[in-house]
């Protein structure tokens, strides 16, 4: 692949505001130029060519410490899953698999990346509202440890796969019912999922449906409930109402609660806005 070799623009040391928008510990050098990570961005650039994606490893690893310890301070038997949507790539999988977080996954390929980088396939959780049979076959083979049942043929779908499979009195499956709480968090259009008409999860009726169902079947362990309302979300009080809207639901052993918080970015007229994240 052809690489083209520029010069990265200096940054104005003064931006303080714009060095936020970089990892924790990027710093400019006398000359205006940028590192992260220790790395001037001007030799990276030399070196690799334009465009390039930098990843401060030591950085990574601190915010997914931060969120693991966080979370387990108030919930000592919690799990952080890293949204591999965000990012499918091996070598993040592997880091984040030594960092102890778990990972989800919305396609075979993200399924064969995380394990590629070491990702214990307990701590897989399987979206994806179109799940395929080759999918959810690679799932069960792997041993992932939760498959989030999206709509009532995934239900199916799997049923019949861990028959066939495993047949009478094998191995069950656990799985998350996905329910949509029509919450409509303020954030775009094309990255709100919560709300009644997304095509993702189900209505609170219809979740209770599913729950019914699971709770009757021999072959799928139902272990608890999921919610995503979006990515991009700027204000936590959303997610606090998505907590309410599945704690209707029942008691259960898991809850997994998702959404991408947002992160900033500047304009090139220096006006600060948000950028899509795409994360759970």
């Amino acid at each position: 692949m052809a690489h083209r070799t520029t010069t990265a623009a200096p940054v104005d040391p003064s931006g303080d505001a714009l060095l936020g928008l970089f990892p924790p510990g990027t710093t400019t050098a006398p000359d205006g130029g940028l590192r992260i990570g220790g790395c001037p961005v001007t030799e990276l650039a030399a070196r690799h060519g334009t465009p390039a994606l930098l990843i401060d490893e030591r950085a990574l690893r601190d915010r997914a410490g931060r969120y693991a310890d966080g979370l387990a301070a108030r919930r000592p038997d919690s799990m952080v899953a890293f949204a591999s949507k965000a990012f499918p790539c091996t070598a993040v999988y592997r880091l984040l698999a030594e960092e102890g977080l778990g990972v989800d996954v919305a396609s075979g390929g993200e399924l064969a990346l995380a394990l590629a980088g070491g990702t214990d396939p307990a701590k897989v959780i399987v979206h994806g509202n179109a799940k395929t049979e080759d999918y959810l076959r690679a799932a069960v083979e792997a041993g992932a440890g939760l498959v989030v049942i999206d709509n009532f043929d995934d239900i199916d779908r799997l049923e019949h796969l861990m028959a066939r499979t495993h047949g009478a009195g094998g191995r069950t499956q656990g799985v998350l019912v996905r329910v949509t709480p029509d919450i409509r968090p303020d954030t775009h259009e094309a990255v709100s999922t919560g709300q009644r008409g997304s095509k993702f999860g189900l209505l609170p009726p219809q979740a209770r449906e599913a729950i019914a169902r699971l709770r009757g079947s021999a072959r799928l362990r139902l272990d608890g409930l999921h919610v995503h309302i979006g990515s991009q979300i700027l204000d936590t009080e959303p997610f606090v109402r998505a907590v309410a809207a599945v704690a209707e639901l029942g008691r259960f052993p898991v809850y997994d609660l998702g959404g991408g918080l947002g992160a900033p970015i500047r304009t090139t007229t220096g006006r600060r806005r948000s950028r899509p994240t795409w994360t759970r």
